[in-house]
This record gives C-alpha cells, sequence and structure tokens, in this order.
C-alpha cells in the first residue's frame, strides 16, 4: 500500500517552502551599480553589492535577503593584467642580506681589515675590504652563507654567487635562486591577492597566472578598474627598523644603508632609519583591530617564531633605544624600547579611527606583497554586456524549460503533470541554493541550469516506466506505483551520483566560469533527486488517496 508518514509529508513540504522563501528576493530585489562606492558596498554587504530598489520596497526586512551574484560576464566588473616586478625582491634579499655579511665579515677582521658597504646596482650587494689581500677569506665567509636552492634538482646549486672586483666583494643571486625566486613571488603574489579580494567577501573572482610573470585578475561588481587596482595595489609592507636620528633634514643624504622616512601623523618630522628591518611583515601570523589603554582604536599583532625569536632579541639588546614602526613608507611611531619583548605580540597605535584600524588590521592580515605590480591592461566591464548574455540565457532556459514541459504532459498524462510541477518546484530550490550560499551565477552557470532542466526529468521518465511495466504484469495501481518508485530507486541514485562526481571534480580542479557550471550542476543534481524521489511520490500519493482509480493511465 501507498503511504507516507505525515512526519515525512511536514519535511517535504518544509524544504519546499524553505527553498521558495530563499528564492524570493531575486524577485523583489533589483541590481544596483555602486560605481565609485563598490568596495565599500562589499564590505558592508559581505560581498553582495545589491540593494534594495527604492521602488521595489515589498519585501519585508526580517525575511531572508540573500541574493544570487551575478558574475563578470553577466553583470560586469574589472578586468586587470598585472606584470609582477620579480626584479624588486632580488634589492629586497640583497638588503636583508647585509647583516649577515657584515657579521660573517667581522669574524675576519684581521685578515680582511675594516669593511665599508658601497654604493651597489639593483640586485647585488658590493663590500669594500681596506686589506685586499685577504679577499679570498672574505670571499670564503660570505659563501659560507649560501643555501642550496631547493626547487633546483640536483645537487650544486648554492642560492648566492661571490665575486672579486679590486677591493670589492660582489655579492648576486645565482641564476638557479633567481629562476627559483621569481617562481616564488608569482606564486606569492598570486596567493595575496586572493586573499586580499576574498577578505572583504567579493564572490568568485576569477585570479589565474599566466605565463611566467603575469596575474589575470576579474573581479565581478567592482565598479572600475581603478576600484580594483586601488583593492589589491596596497602593499601594507610593516617593518620595524632601528632609528639612526629624529628629526632629520629630508633633503639631506642619509648616508650608506639609511633612509630618511616621514611620520605619518605629523608631515613636518622626518626619521633617518637603517634599511635593514629587524623584522618584516612576511613574519607576521595574525592582526586584529582593538583598542589601547586610552581607548583608541589601535591594531594589534603577532608574529610567527622566527619573528618573535628577532624581535625579542632586538629589543633585549637595544633597551633605551627608540625603533620605528614603518607601514608603506611612513613612520607610524618611533617608541623608546623600555623592556624586553618577548613572545613576539605588539600593538600599533596612531590617530586611527575605528574603520581605519579595521581597515589596517585586514591589509596586515591578508599579507604584504613580496614585489611591485605593473598593470598591462585594464578594463571596466560594462552591465550592458551581461544584459545580453542575460537574456540570451533566459531564452535558452525558457525553451528548454517548455518544451520538457510539453513532453512530460504529452508523454505521461497526469503524472507527466506532477513531473512538471516537482520541474518548477525544482528550478525555484536551485535559486533558493545559490543564494542561500551566496553563489555566483556565470554564463556557464546558466548553461548549467539548462542543463538541469533537461535531466531533472530523468529520474521520473525512469519511475514512470517502471510503473508502466508493473502495470502490465496485472497488479493494482497502488502496487504499480509502489513497486515502480522501489525498483527505479537505485538506477536513479547511481545515474546522478556519477554526475554528481563529475561536477565535484570540475569545481575542484577548475576555476572561475568552470566552477560556475559545477556549482549549478551539482546543485540541480541535488533538487532533481529530490524532488523526483520525495516531491513527485508525494503529490502522486495525495492524488491517489483522493481519487482511489481503480485503473491506472501512465
Amino acid at each position: 500500500m501507498l503511504q507516507i508518514d505525515l512526519w515525512k509529508r511536514v519535511l517535504i513540504w518544509a524544504a519546499v517552502a524553505a527553498g521558495l522563501v530563499l528564492a524570493l528576493p531575486n524577485l523583489f530585489y533589483e541590481r544596483v551599480e555602486t560605481h565609485n562606492d563598490a568596495v565599500a558596498a562589499i564590505e558592508a554587504r559581505g560581498g553582495a553589492t545589491e540593494e534594495l530598489s527604492a521602488e521595489a520596497g515589498l519585501w519585508p526586512d526580517w525575511m531572508p535577503s540573500g541574493l544570487v551574484n551575478l558574475g563578470l560576464d553577466l553583470r560586469g566588473g574589472a578586468h586587470l593584467l598585472a606584470e609582477v616586478q620579480v626584479s624588486d625582491v632580488y634589492e629586497s634579499r640583497m638588503e636583508s642580506l647585509w647583516p649577515e655579511v657584515r657579521d660573517s665579515l667581522r669574524e675576519e677582521r684581521e685578515a680582511v681589515g675594516t669593511i665599508r658597504l658601497q654604493p651597489s646596482a639593483p640586485g647585488e650587494l658590493r663590500v669594500r675590504i681596506s686589506q685586499p689581500e685577504g679577499m679570498s677569506t672574505a670571499r670564503a665567509a660570505v659563501e659560507a652563507l649560501a643555501r642550496p636552492v631547493s626547487s633546483v634538482s640536483g645537487t650544486g646549486a648554492q642560492d648566492l654567487e661571490v665575486r672579486a672586483e679590486g677591493d670589492e666583494l660582489v655579492v648576486t643571486l645565482s641564476e638557479a635562486e633567481r629562476r627559483a625566486t621569481d617562481d616564488r613571488t608569482v606564486r606569492q603574489a598570486l596567493e595575496i591577492i586572493r586573499r586580499r579580494i576574498d577578505e572583504v567577501g567579493t564572490r568568485e573572482p576569477t585570479i589565474q597566472r599566466q605565463g611566467a610573470d603575469r596575474i589575470l585578475i576579474q573581479v565581478p561588481g567592482v565598479g572600475s578598474a581603478g576600484e580594483l587596482k586601488e583593492l589589491i595595489g596596497t602593499t601594507a609592507q610593516l617593518t620595524f627598523q632601528p632609528v639612526v636620528s629624529r628629526n632629520a633634514d629630508p633633503d639631506e643624504p642619509p648616508g650608506i644603508g639609511n633612509e630618511t622616512l616621514p611620520a605619518m601623523e605629523d608631515e613636518d618630522v622626518f626619521y633617518t632609519l637603517e634599511t635593514s628591518p629587524v623584522v618584516t611583515g612576511e613574519e607576521l601570523t595574525d592582526a586584529q583591530p582593538s583598542f589601547d589603554e586610552n581607548g583608541r582604536p589601535a591594531v594589534t599583532f603577532r608574529f610567527n617564531p622566527t619573528g618573535a625569536r628577532a624581535f625579542g632579541d632586538y629589543t633585549a639588546a637595544n633597551i633605551g633605544n627608540p625603533f620605528a614602526i614603518v607601514l608603506d613608507n611612513e613612520v607610524i611611531s618611533a617608541p623608546v624600547i623600555q623592556s624586553h619583548i618577548p613572545g613576539g605580540s605588539g600593538i600599533i597605535t596612531g590617530d586611527f579611527t575605528v574603520e581605519e584600524s579595521t581597515d589596517l588590521a585586514v591589509l596586515l592580515r591578508a599579507g604584504a606583497l613580496p614585489a611591485g605590480l605593473d598593470f598591462l591592461e585594464e578594463r571596466t566591464i560594462g552591465p550592458e554586456l551581461g544584459a545580453d548574455s542575460i537574456e540570451a540565457g533566459r531564452i535558452a532556459t525558457l525553451v528548454a524549460f517548455v518544451a520538457v514541459l510539453v513532453f512530460m504532459g504529452l508523454s505521461y498524462g497526469l503524472f507527466g503533470l506532477f513531473a512538471n510541477v516537482a520541474l518548477v518546484l525544482n528550478i525555484a530550490l536551485i535559486f533558493g541554493l545559490l543564494s542561500l550560499i551566496g553563489a555566483t551565477l556565470t554564463l556557464p552557470g546558466i548553461a548549467g541550469i539548462v542543463l538541469t532542466v533537461g535531466m531533472a526529468v530523468d529520474a521520473n521518465v525512469l519511475v514512470f516506466e517502471r510503473i508502466r511495466e508493473e502495470l502490465k504484469t496485472a497488479r493494482g495501481p497502488a502496487r504499480a506505483i509502489q513497486l515502480g518508485y522501489e525498483k527505479a530507486l537505485s538506477a536513479i541514485v547511481d545515474a546522478n551520483i556519477t554526475t554528481f562526481i563529475t561536477a565535484v571534480i570540475l569545481y575542484v580542479m577548475g576555476s572561475g566560469p568552470v566552477r560556475g557550471f559545477a556549482i549549478t550542476l551539482g546543485l540541480g543534481i541535488l533538487t532533481s533527486v529530490f524532488t523526483a524521489i520525495f516531491v513527485t511520490r508525494l503529490l502522486v500519493v495525495m492524488w491517489f488517496e483522493r481519487r482511489r482509480p481503480r485503473t491506472l493511465e501512465v
């Protein structure tokens, strides 16, 4: 006998109602352009830059209001092609190497004499020694600092090359290390750009590596390429550098190995700092907005074990001396070290607002770009391009939808009508789930929905054909319906599991538009199975309980 428990019926209709409620906001909301305020809107709404239209005003505030985000091909947005300036890393690497070179040569002072840092070309380090006859000793001491290049197969590949030019020792990166550094820098920049965009909630950006040193960036919903550059171009490079002098003359040369930087809070104050930092933002593991002891907005930070050790050692050895906290070539603060600061944690204070401290924490937490970016292509894609795609997708969906409805009605009569009702609910459930998870709908995603429309009735076709077979064995209508669903279940599950696995693989391995297709396909499979096994069956059972037919036509 056909029987579905009351609690099961309640759960089925509750799931359908929840899907409809989640999908309905897409009919009452209108998408508005954000242009200059795009980034602010993204932050304020956690990734959705849609707002309630002033004319609409029909959807109550206490109801779910999640919307389906539109991708770059449907909604417009910003497109950038950036080239990573990998040569910047060479220069930074040489600057950070100087303290180690200095310390190693000091241990050989008797053989090499006094040492002096000399003006150097980008990507090299030049050191003059007063006793050229000790050059071989100096060279051996610096070569001892070299480390194997881990990314190069084989043995003997070192990261440093050391040569002598008269009384000067020249240190550069080896060719193997340059190749490894280039690859590492681009991969790091790629990840940091991805994290920085994700931090402000932008949905489904396309961030891909192109060639050896280029990165393609496409973000839907951002009003212009300039806003996207502003979002990812902020380097947020945090360093802790020793202070040589305060109230320095900005026009006076700071000396070799030093630099002059302005104070953030006072444009008339300049500091002369040692170029080599004690700790950098690369060793920062966390940053959070907070308040200082006076209740003013601030940012707390924490270093990794390497940074914590260096920070602790420096503060222990320089009690009573000032040091500078530098952010993007501006001195935030230059406090005097009062005591040893172990643990690698601290706080950045300044003339911040709550919003500024929050933004600063986000940028620091997202990391510092390892090198500068040169933007080769900048395009703002207008929403009018998406309008054509949306219209074409809408027509394709409607044609497929109507064709399936007509086919099912002509082929299975009343049972086809039940399948059509389930198909309509299926589409609503797909949009409800897309709104719930905040997924992005792209043009390939629309193709996935069209494909789902065609596949959604497969399960019902299997069931209805099985019911026809059971009716031929002279079984009663109730028994035929029951056996039809029971015997078709395994085939339905097996067919949809294989397709769902394919959708999962596409999502994991793909990116951008491929993921958009995989999301709608995967969700469509789940909703199709649910509507075929539960919703359609419940409709058939409810009809059968009311009519109690003696014969059945399918």
